[in-house]
């Protein structure tokens, strides 16, 4: 679909967060929810303003899109390798299904007391519970688009008398990167929100930590203005992963 054919609906999408915030200020303005708890979108501004500008919050903002980005990428890179090894090797998928079937429901909060008993307090522990989050969906979706590989491109590949790694790297992974790129996207949602639950949770500096002490201070508008700050991040990061997939999925477009 070209740019014009997505304008209407970028219009459309505008239009209804413009009535949402509208709709936000009304209420404010009523008092129908005390402004201790439900500050108009006026005030989140100002603080999220004030905070850029005169207060720590752009220090905050960093550490924790730095926590995000580290964890994503050793879960991308470990997802990436290991679920490659599994999805080429059906008798390997047969040896680690079992055990993939245990951990893959365990939720990543399940995992944070024992990386406090291990790690303790620590940007380490932070760390490792969101690299442990995000791998699961790069981990499953690379293990799923190596496995779907089409068994008449691996006749090509011996046919043109290529090696194991040239038929991985030139027929493979470019068949695969669809569903990787997938999970990686799911991967780095669940990075920022495991990032703003350790902050929460071991006291590390970051948006998280910020948004838990506005709310334990009664400080409606900077809790707000964490939060606007966390979908303004969320948001970027998803339009990221657009451009990239976008960028490396052009060959797909191509040869359709």
């Amino acid at each position: 679909m070209t740019f014009r054919g997505n304008l209407p609906w970028r219009i459309a999408s505008f239009a209804v967060a413009a009535g949402f915030v509208l709709l936000w200020q009304w209420i404010a303005d009523l008092k129908l929810v005390s402004p201790v708890f439900l500050p108009g979108p006026d005030r989140a501004w100002n603080a999220l303003v004030a905070g850029m500008t005169e207060g720590d919050l752009a220090t905050k903002l960093v550490a924790t899109v730095e926590r995000m980005i580290w964890g994503w990428l050793i879960a991308s890179l470990a997802g990436i390798a290991l679920g490659a090894a599994i999805g080429i090797s059906p008798r390997m998928r047969a040896y680690v299904a079992p055990m993939l079937e245990f951990l893959r429901p365990l939720p990543a909060s399940a995992i944070i007391p024992v990386a406090i008993a291990l790690l303790g307090l620590s940007d380490a522990m932070v760390l490792f519970v969101i690299a442990f989050g995000a791998l699961w969906p790069v981990l499953l979706a690379t293990i799923h688009g190596f496995s779907a590989v089409e068994p008449r491109l691996y006749e090509v590949g011996a046919a043109l008398g290529l090696t194991r790694r040239q038929t991985i790297m030139k027929l493979s992974l470019p068949s695969a990167s669809p569903d990787i790129l997938a999970g990686m996207r799911l991967g780095l949602t669940v990075a920022l929100i495991l990032a703003v639950v350790c902050e929460m949770l071991a006291g590390r500096d970051g948006l998280g930590n910020w948004i838990l002490l506005s709310a334990r201070s009664f400080r409606a508008p900077d809790l707000y203005a964490g939060v606007i700050l966390l979908g303004a991040l969320g948001f970027l990061s998803s339009v990221a992963i657009d451009w990239t997939e976008q960028r490396l999925l052009r060959w797909r477009a191509r040869a359709r």
